[in-house]
């Protein structure tokens, strides 16, 4: 692995796994979407550009009051292409801009404009007195990219697909 395929953050398959088709591959990202998890993996449109895209469900009426009560200010978008050529999923993140009304949330088109791999942690304390009395920190919201991203990477490699992380185009 060089040096660029660190950065990016592409990861190989280990060995003796031998590799799905890509409708397999497709199932096993989509088969990620449930109930309990913060993001959503769906098809791409054709303005896309991407086989698959998994976002977080800023605007879902289930989801909505959590990230409303957090004022999260920024999302991800994680567009991804099944390349069966090469047995990779190759995947560029976007990052845009959330403004909130009230409690509605209103993806802008960003001012500033992040694109190829984006790993962002976020979190917000609060300082209070524990039982003993004396001050303590405790964590209120914790928003880390990677728990979107750790799951796709992880159903790709273990369909036997490597995870290229890509900086300009899918």
């Amino acid at each position: 692995m060089g040096l660029f395929d660190r950065l990016t953050g592409t990861k190989r398959p280990g060995d003796g796994v031998a590799p799905l088709s890509a409708e397999e591959v497709r199932v096993a990202l989509l088969g990620l979407n449930g109930p309990d998890v913060p993001y959503v993996v769906r098809n791409g449109t054709p303005g896309e550009g991407a086989d698959l895209v998994a976002e977080l469900r800023i605007r879902d009426p289930a989801w909505r009051t959590f990230f409303a009560r957090t004022q999260l200010s920024r999302t991800i978008k994680t567009r991804m292409r099944l390349v069966p050529a090469d047995h990779e999923v190759r995947a560029m993140d976007e990052q845009l801009e959330v403004t909130w009304f009230g409690d509605t949330p209103r993806v802008a088109p960003p001012r500033e404009h992040s694109r190829g791999q984006v790993n962002t942690v976020s979190r917000d304390w609060t300082i209070e007195r524990g039982a003993d009395g004396r001050l303590g920190m405790s964590e209120v919201f914790r928003f880390d990219t990677a728990e979107m991203k750790d799951p796709l990477r992880d159903a790709v490699l273990g369909s036997g697909w490597a995870w290229r992380g890509v900086v300009f185009r899918l």
